[in-house]
């Protein structure tokens, strides 16, 4: 269970960055914020700011507060003085209490309110959150940008609510998904936007026990390296009320991880150690 403190607001529906609601620890509260400017935000893209596996692309609604190993401690949070699980303080705002967060499975890097660990390939880098987690490899300087970071390959899970997707159904949300994921991982100035991309594969897909839908494509840039991005949608083990969206993304470059290892990645999903009802993928 994710500790008590501000997290990305699970039923944000509005315009801009995702605001910021309290957990107590058993309930969301009624107290909502804007994310202090303090906090980094950035867009994700699958070959921009490979250091910072955030979705900035879902409004910042990601942090990611450990590595794979688990040994991180979560931020201290500026919690409302009227929380109920809040300490008591003055002048509106005290800090919350800093909290250890759950150990995360070894190899694995875990999305605490999904509910869902991804598997870390060796030589990969993961990162577990609140509300995400990431998976990345290969940084390089970006093509059209070099002051910024890019990886050769990466995957990202986040709430489907915070990408204001249709949520009916896995099909429904993967289906619109792809297209924004393909423009935020290849587009803009990084890549100099997409010029074609052919579907690849796309269909009904067991993950962690629970009935998803895959769609994946290959992209083809005006600048830079050529891409394949997949976008996986299901329901979470720990809810199966709430959607989850994996976003995955590959160079196509002799130095970037071989297709077959998005296979493993999104076969080698499993419900997080003490949720749903089982691990690993089926198609």
């Amino acid at each position: 269970m994710s500790p008590p403190g501000w997290h990305p607001d699970p039923g944000y529906t509005g315009i801009g960055p995702v605001h910021e609601r309290w957990w107590d620890g058993n309930q969301w509260t009624d107290h909502l914020r804007v994310p202090p400017a303090a906090i980094r935000r950035r867009r994700m893209r699958i070959g921009i700011t490979a250091g910072v596996v955030v979705l900035a692309a879902i409004g910042g609604g990601l942090f990611l507060l450990s590595d794979n190993s688990g040994d991180s401690k979560e931020s201290a949070a500026t919690a409302p003085s009227t929380a109920p699980s809040g300490p008591p303080g003055g002048g509106g705002e005290s800090q919350a209490p800093e909290r250890q967060l759950p150990q995360t499975e070894d190899g694995y890097a875990t999305d605490l309110a999904g509910g869902i660990s991804l598997p870390v390939p060796h030589g990969w880098t993961g990162k577990s959150g609140i509300a995400g987690a990431g998976v990345t490899t290969g940084e390089y300087a970006c093509p059209g940008d070099s002051s910024q970071q890019c990886v050769r390959g990466g995957v990202f899970s986040m709430p489907a609510k915070a990408l204001k997707l249709d949520t009916t159904t896995a099909k429904a949300t993967a289906t619109k998904d792809i297209s924004a994921n393909a423009t935020e991982s290849y587009g803009e100035k990084i890549y100099g936007g997409i010029t074609s991309h052919q579907e690849l594969k796309s269909g009904p897909i067991t993950v962690a026990g629970e009935q998803g839908y895959l769609v994946r494509w290959k992209v083809v840039t005006k600048s830079g390296d050529d891409g394949y991005v997949q976008s996986l949608a299901f329901p979470s083990p720990r809810s199966t009320d709430t959607l989850i969206v994996v976003r995955s993304g590959f160079d196509i470059n002799t130095k970037a991880p071989d297709l077959s290892v998005m296979d493993d990645i999104t076969k080698g999903i499993k419900a997080a150690s003490g949720t749903g009802s089982g691990p690993g993928t089926t198609a």
